[in-house]
């Protein structure tokens, strides 16, 4: 199933159910007082934040909801059946947004239930209009109609921290090792299309697609999942030590990074020079050097086939999420 950060749905709330007019049948007379109900409440549209990044896939081919409708009220004096309330649950980091009132919902805590269309209330029966002055009557009245609208669904994730560079930087291999994720790996550019996301130690770790120079402005297909980092809490910059230039493709990325948001330059950030069992131990320290003149980042060398390195990173890492 393909991975969808975007949607847009139409919604209905219920309708309320209708008032009636009854009367009761006492022993002995022909017709007693009034006694029709009121109709049920219809229910209402909700959106519910689950741990599910594929979530809003479930509804591309079925972007429509409606909410049950409020049941007509009863004889003696029963109310309706209130109509059944409709969740629709959608990942969390989603951002809601009404299309024709500009109201904005947020989902950020897992379980979190934001209301977006309220039901209809439902109708008065003739037992509600029974007064001194008019003993039997004989008024009722209809169920409202529930709210409608259409919503714009935008996922932002939220991860506690974000694998970010270059296609095949290693970012994919460096998420699988580190939790239990089975992201794609291959020795292609663009292997990951969609985000991938581990657990790790209670964190998430977010495995964002890789990003080129021009980005920012729509280039290649880091564009559309930008968007992504901007709720990490920590940014992990992973650079190839197969590349000609480690110091470039540093500044490439940072540079793509604060023109979509200038915010992100004030994220935190680790540096990781990857795949280091591909170059000699001399190579490896001249990079680290050279990049150490372009950030005050921590930087660490790593290979995922090295289980000592692995070992310390992991460490580390954990420490540094745990300090937030």
């Amino acid at each position: 199933m393909a991975f969808i950060d975007e949607l847009n749905i139409t919604a209905q709330a219920g309708k309320g159910g209708d008032g009636v007019v009854r009367w009761l049948h006492l022993k002995g007379k022909e017709l007693g007082g009034p006694s029709g109900g009121n109709g049920g409440n219809g229910g209402s549209v909700y959106v519910r934040a689950v741990r599910d990044i594929g979530a809003l896939a479930r509804y591309r081919s079925t972007p429509e909801f409606f909410a049950e409708h409020g049941g007509e009220g009863m004889k003696n004096s029963m109310y309706g059946k209130n109509g059944e309330d409709l969740f629709i649950e959608l990942p969390i980091g989603s951002i809601v947004t009404n299309r024709q009132t500009g109201k904005l919902f947020e989902l950020l805590v897992e379980g979190e239930e934001r209301l977006i269309l309220q039901g209809g209330r439902g109708g008065l029966g003739n037992e509600h209009f029974k007064s001194s002055r008019n003993v039997n009557p004989k008024e009722w009245t209809l169920g409202k109609e529930g709210e409608s609208g259409s919503f714009h669904i935008e996922l932002a994730l939220i991860a506690d921290a974000g694998f970010i560079g270059f296609p095949n930087a290693g970012k994919s291999s460096l998420l699988n090792a580190l939790t239990r994720a089975r992201a794609k790996v291959a020795n292609y550019q663009f292997t990951t299309l969609d985000p991938n996301l581990g657990e790790f130690f209670g964190f998430i770790l977010a495995d964002i697609p890789g990003l080129i120079e021009g980005a920012s402005t729509g280039k290649g297909l880091g564009y559309k999942f930008l968007k992504h980092i901007t709720r990490t809490k920590l940014l992990i910059h992973c650079i190839s030590l197969e590349s000609d230039d480690v110091v470039r493709d540093y500044r490439v990325i940072r540079k793509e990074l604060v023109a979509y948001d200038a915010a992100l330059a004030d994220k935190q950030e680790i540096v990781i020079l990857t795949k280091s069992d591909t170059v000699s131990q001399a190579i490896a320290t001249n990079q680290k050097n050279m990049l150490a003149k372009e950030t005050d980042s921590p930087i660490y060398t790593l290979s995922v086939l090295d289980d000592a390195l692995l070992k310390e990173f992991s460490d580390t890492l954990a420490q540094t999420l745990n300090s937030f």
